[in-house]
């Protein structure tokens, strides 16, 4: 009514006592667009003004910030209303600052620069982050995907108060599988702190954390003993990577953690420490064939060929190897590399007392072509007959034929090629039944065999089985 008189100073004085009784914050806005709508600017940013005082930092609203920034845009006031929007995102709760986020974003496009839009973009990415740890503490590329976002902004605090918010989240359960993901928040701090903040003594307290946190009699990780020595060596103290290094084989010794401890006495030249330790090394996994062959090849550089041999020997003669074959070629090769070719052959033949696997025979029939043409052929007459006495796999005994073969047709003379060509098994394609997993037939398939001639005696039918073949071809044509 006192509008419809023109009375705008008693229509504000009512506005006064209303925002007073009631004391909402669309009661206020209305406040704050009356003194715009009579052309009274100062006094419209003055009611907003009063309005956040009134609420305060406790009761402050979204739809306050909202009016409040846009009423300074439509007064192109750009750089109040940004303000007004970043105070409002540092002073509200993320999940109320929905609007917020979009009419800044909006308003950014609009008026803002690249590193402003940008700004917005990451801020909005920052706080989906933040709400997929708040409801996954555990989802822990959703807290490398947020520390990524962070150490763009170069806030070394804000930075750490993410890894420390990180890292307190330890994995429930006692499985390796389950801390996988989990470690390298601790790796990432560490280098962090090392190569970012430049801080050596915080890298160091986090790298003794983390050792803490991990339950070591369960499981352990390499890595973080690895990285822990390495650090300390780029800070010149050789004597606590030694210690760090050593406290690791100790408490949980590993292939990893032996290896990395030798690689660091070989680059620091100190033979006699790698020699202990590829002892205790062995005394934890002599099954290792890998280590048995690196413990022979250092002794070997070091120019003790008998203590090589020695190592060999005593790699040889373990009950149990989980890659023998790498083992004795390396020892074969190092007999051969000495100029041993004697020795190397009684190798050959103590390998081939353990097993008759067809890789042994050719690998001994290469090295003997090498050496002699007439030995090379008595290790494939030997191969054949000891391949045709096993009566093993059928294919090692044609595939020792083919080779022998070969090594004929270049090395040998027509007698030898024909002594080789009548011991070739004939291919032949038969048929047999095919019985299903529930044991019902499930029809005939074709497949292939080989006839020797030693075989074609003991096999009535086959002179009869090649004549109807001949006479089906013949059909045929």
């Amino acid at each position: 009514m006192e509008l419809r008189y023109k009375e705008v100073p008693r229509a504000r004085q009512i506005y006064e006592r209303f925002v007073m009784v009631h004391p909402e914050v669309k009661n206020w806005i209305r406040y704050a667009r009356f003194e715009q709508h009579h052309g009274s600017i100062p006094s419209s940013r003055d009611v907003y003004a009063r309005a956040m005082d009134f609420f305060g930092d406790d009761n402050l609203d979204e739809q306050l910030f909202v009016s409040f920034a846009r009423f300074e845009e439509q007064q192109k006031e750009y750089e109040r209303s940004r303000v007004i929007y970043k105070y409002a995102l540092d002073r509200l709760p993320k999940e109320n600052s929905q609007e917020i986020f979009k009419y800044f974003s909006q308003f950014e496009k609009r008026f803002g620069d690249r590193r402003g839009i940008e700004s917005i973009v990451v801020s909005k990415r920052r706080f989906q982050y933040e709400e997929e740890v708040k409801a996954n503490p555990s989802n822990y590329d959703a807290w490398f995907d947020l520390l990524r976002l962070v150490e763009e902004d170069d806030d070394l605090d804000a930075i750490r108060d993410v890894y420390e918010r990180a890292i307190a989240n330890v994995p429930p359960s006692p499985e390796k599988r389950h801390w996988r993901r989990y470690i390298y928040l601790w790796v990432y701090y560490a280098l962090f702190e090392e190569l970012v903040a430049k801080d050596p003594e915080r890298t160091r307290q986090v790298y003794r954390t983390c050792l803490q946190y991990i339950p070591h009699k369960k499981f352990t990780f390499a890595k973080i003993w690895l990285m822990f020595a390495e650090f300390e060596i780029r800070q010149r103290d050789i004597a606590a990577a030694r210690r760090i290094l050593g406290n690791a084989v100790g408490r949980c010794p590993k292939d990893k953690l032996f290896h990395g401890y030798i690689e660091l006495e070989l680059q620091l030249r100190e033979f006699d420490r790698c020699r202990t330790l590829y002892g205790k090394f062995l005394e934890f996994a002599p099954t290792n064939c890998t280590s048995w062959v690196k413990f022979a090849e250092l002794e070997s550089l070091l120019g003790d060929s008998d203590r090589a041999r020695g190592i060999y020997e005593l790699a040889v003669d373990q009950p149990l190897l989980d890659m023998p074959e790498v083992l004795w070629k390396a020892y074969i090769d190092f007999e051969v590399s000495q100029d041993e070719k004697d020795n190397a052959r009684k190798l050959y033949d103590r390998m081939l007392q353990r097993t008759q696997h067809v890789k042994v025979w050719l690998s001994l029939a290469r090295f003997e072509t090498a050496e002699s043409v007439t030995r090379a052929r008595d290790v494939y007459r030997r191969a054949e007959k000891a391949l045709r006495s096993a009566e093993g796999d059928v294919e090692e005994r044609v595939l020792i034929l083919e080779k022998w073969k070969e090594f004929e047709d270049e090395q040998g003379d027509e007698s030898s090629r024909a002594d080789v060509a009548k011991r070739l098994p004939k291919k032949i394609k038969k048929r047999r039944a095919v019985t299903l997993e529930d044991g019902t037939q499930g029809g005939w398939e074709e497949f292939h065999t080989y006839i020797f001639p030693e075989d074609e005696d003991s096999a009535p039918n086959l002179k009869l089985l090649q004549m109807a073949h001949l006479w089906k071809k013949q059909q045929d044509d």
